[in-house]
Formats: C-alpha cells, sequence, structure tokens
C-alpha cells in the first residue's frame, strides 16, 4: 500500500543523547517508522499475551539484549511488547470512548447513557468513582503508583508521586483552570499557585527596572492611554495610587476609578487567562488531599447537560486499583511505500493507538531500541490540553540530584531507566515532543 507516510521530517534542534526528556503529556496516538518490519509486533500467541499481562500485573522488569537478531522468533521480546501497552481505567463503558473527554461530545453524542436522567444511577457512578479516585490516592502516596491522570470534560489533573519531576512531595497539576474553579479551591482552604502567571510576573519585573523620571512620565500619560483604549492594571490601594495628583493641585480635575471598577478590572484580567496554558495550577504536599476531597464533591466535576451529562471523570493510571479496569493500547503494523526523491522505497510503521502515558512511551522506545537495531523514527500526536504539564513546576521543594539507586527506586511497577526518566526536571516547558529519532542508538527529538 502507499499510504504517503510523511517523508517531510521537521528538522530536529536537539542534540543526540542516549535518553530523551520526561515527556507528562498524553498522547492519542504514536506512529513509529522504520526501515526495518514490525512483523515481531504482529498476531501475539495466546501464550505471549498472556505470560504479557502476568508480567505486566507482577511489574516483571524485563532487561532485553542491545539487539536481538531475529525480533519474530523473541518470545521474551513480544511478552515485553504486550506488557507496555497495557493501562488501566474507570469507568470503563466499552461503547464510549473515555479518552479524551475535553472536545468529545461530538463522539459521545448519539450513545447511550441511561444515567443522563436517572439521579440515582449518577450517584451510583459517583460513588464507585470516587472509592477508585481514593484508593489511586493511597496507592500515589505509598509510592506503589507513581502517577495518574483525572480527566474531566472541563479540565485535566496530573497526580504524581513525591521523587517525580524534580520534586521530594506530592504534587497535583491542573490545566486549563477558570476563575471559578480557582475561586472555588480557595474557598476549600487549597493553597496552590500559578506558575506561569507568577513566572510571567517575575519576568517583567526584572525587565522593566526603568529610572523614576520614566515612571512618572508614564503615568502622566496615563490619561491619554484611557483615550486610546489601553488598560492600566490598577493598584489594590487606590488612595496611594493618586496622591501625586494631590501634591499637583489636580486631584479635582481627574476622575478616580471607583471601587467597584477596580474590582472589575482586576476580574477582567483574572477571567483573560481561563482556559489557556497560563491558567495551570499547582498543588503540593497535604494540600493535594483537599484537592481529592474537594473533586469528590465538585458539582462542577461532572456535566449536567450535553452528551457528557453524569458521566463521571476518566481516571488513567499506570498500575492496578480498586475498580479499575485492564486495558490495552491498540497496535497494528502497516508496510508501505514512501516517496523518497524520485523513487518509492519500502518503509515499515507501527501504529499505537489510545491514551499513552509517560511510562508506555519510554516502555515502547526501549523495545524499538532493541527490535529495529537502534534506528527508528516517532511522530507522536499530543492531547493538547495536557502538554502544559512539560512546565518545569516545583522549584520550591527540588527533590536531591543525586543519582537513583536500585534501594531508591519503588515497587510502582515502572523500569528502572523510566523511573530514572521521570524523576528529572522537566525541561520541555509548555510544548511536547512532536517527533522522535533515533540513530545510531541516539535520541534526537522535535518539541
Amino acid at each position: 500500500k502507499d499510504l504517503h507516510l510523511p517523508v517531510a521530517v521537521p528538522e530536529v534542534p536537539s542534540s543526540p543523547r542516549h535518553e530523551f526528556p520526561a515527556d507528562w503529556s498524553l498522547k492519542t496516538r504514536l506512529l513509529f517508522m522504520s526501515s526495518h518490519p514490525f512483523t515481531w509486533a504482529e498476531h501475539l500467541k495466546a501464550q505471549e499475551e498472556a505470560q504479557g499481562f502476568a508480567q505486566h500485573c507482577r511489574a516483571t522488569e524485563t532487561n532485553l539484549p542491545q539487539s536481538v537478531q531475529e525480533p519474530k522468533l523473541s518470545t521474551e521480546l513480544r511478552c515485553a511488547f504486550q506488557q507496555s501497552l497495557v493501562y488501566w481505567l474507570h469507568p470503563s463503558l466499552p461503547w464510549l470512548q473515555l479518552f479524551p473527554r475535553i472536545g468529545a461530545d461530538r463522539k459521545i453524542a448519539g450513545k447511550a447513557s441511561p444515567w443522563s436522567q436517572d439521579e440515582a444511577l449518577q450517584q451510583v457512578l459517583m460513588s464507585d468513582w470516587s472509592v477508585s479516585f481514593t484508593s489511586l490516592y493511597n496507592l500515589l502516596k505509598a509510592k506503589l503508583c507513581p502517577y495518574f491522570y483525572v480527566c474531566t470534560y472541563q479540565f485535566t489533573v496530573l497526580f504524581r508521586a513525591a521523587g517525580l519531576a524534580g520534586s521530594d512531595v506530592i504534587t497535583a497539576v491542573i490545566s486549563p483552570t477558570t476563575r471559578g474553579l480557582r475561586e472555588a479551591m480557595r474557598n476549600e482552604g487549597i493553597e496552590f499557585s500559578l506558575p506561569l502567571v507568577e513566572e510571567n510576573r517575575t519576568r517583567k519585573q526584572k525587565s522593566s527596572e526603568v529610572s523614576l523620571e520614566t515612571e512618572v512620565a508614564n503615568s502622566l500619560e496615563a490619561g491619554n492611554s484611557m483615550e486610546n483604549g489601553e488598560e492600566l492594571v490598577p493598584s489594590d490601594d487606590d488612595d496611594e495610587s493618586f496622591s501625586w495628583l494631590e501634591e499637583m493641585g489636580v486631584q479635582d480635575k481627574v476622575k478616580k476609578p471607583d471601587a467597584i471598577s477596580i474590582k472589575l478590572r482586576k476580574e477582567k484580567h483574572e477571567v483573560r487567562m481561563d482556559h489557556k496554558p497560563e491558567s495551570l495550577a499547582l498543588v503540593k504536599g497535604t494540600n493535594t488531599f483537599t484537592l481529592l476531597n474537594f473533586l469528590i464533591n465538585c458539582k462542577s466535576l461532572v456535566a449536567v447537560a450535553g452528551p457528557q451529562a453524569g458521566l463521571p471523570p476518566t481516571l488513567l493510571s499506570p498500575v492496578a486499583f480498586r475498580g479499575g479496569t485492564m486495558q490495552t493500547l491498540k497496535a497494528r503494523s502497516i508496510n508501505a511505500k514512501a516517496r523518497v526523491h524520485l523513487a518509492y522505497e519500502d518503509i515499515f510503521s507501527l501504529e499505537i493507538v489510545g491514551p499513552v502515558m509517560p511510562h508506555s512511551l519510554h516502555s515502547l522506545t526501549m523495545l524499538l531500541r532493541v527490535a529495529q537495531r537502534g534506528a527508528f523514527s516517532a511522530a507522536l500526536h499530543t492531547h493538547e490540553p495536557t502538554a502544559v504539564f512539560n512546565t518545569n513546576l516545583d522549584n520550591a521543594s527540588p527533590a536531591s540530584n543525586k543519582e537513583p539507586t536500585g534501594k531508591d527506586i519503588p515497587s510502582c511497577g515502572l523500569h528502572p531507566e523510566a523511573w530514572d526518566q521521570l524523576t528529572q526536571c522537566p525541561t520541555l516547558g509548555k510544548s511536547a515532543i512532536r517527533f522522535l529519532e533515533m540513530k545510531d542508538y541516539a535520541y534526537t527529538w522535535k518539541s
């Protein structure tokens, strides 16, 4: 088949490394390409599939050689492939696609949802969901689960265990948020920060160290700015802001903004970042438990109208939890022709579809490194609202920078190399890895 696979590869700015940075975004699809076939990933035997599930449930660490001469004949490789495709989900409704949830109304519309008009059934679903959510948090606290995602129809929450992403305490990041959600969290006593807003504020303060004369000149031009439709950032203390007018004796000629208009302007500034990456909120330490209780009781967590009405949020986890259902990512290999210069060449691809979590991406690339002889490329399709999870958020409580040893790695089901990768401080910023390439066993990538 000529599937017109992408040949126009984007320029890769990173330098070759033996490991790519942790990518905390959720992926909806991976497309691996190689000049070597992926026949080893096809038609797994019943015994290999069963062994892969058993290895996952027992958190068996698979150590493969650097290369396998005949990948298709390697039972160990094929079992490890099955193991890397497993994830856990709640709720499990086979006729509904439960990820992604943001913007999923069209895909869910028209599907049977007997709970949408039945309050008693909704309560049963939410009660069951609360038990599963609490179970995941308890596993996370005990470092038996490295991280998990809560996917609502409006926002996503990523809970990470202590030791991951450069933090020595449990963290939860929420994106995107709205003013209403942030206000409700404050009212519940949840302490949180808006790292990207604070980072921008710090940057502006550093770049705006101007002289007093310039500040006065800018103040005198404030009247003109208002006429031109520009906004002033209101001060918390209205009287102090206008004291200099009194000194000049012109206080009566200038109309002061009243308290209501100042409040409205502040609210407009806060609402402007709603639904944007900058609205990301960070919750740390014991506040994550308060957040758990808040989310369980939060009325706006579940849609009240539309196709997702009454449907609890999706829980995604790398490990088993109470009420979780074992699922596998869908994999299929494709043999195709790609146009290279003036001729067509054979190119082999492996497509992985589903909610691909960070550990799965790492496991799959480890297997491909062995099976494809250290040479492959991958196009990664990111669930965009989660790309911002790659921001380095937790400078306040950094984990120690020492190299992890076997004793430091908890029994949370992750391969030691994956745990090592995910303990590093995120470096991708507000973006995610879009393209990954391995040549001669070294990675380059583009975000």
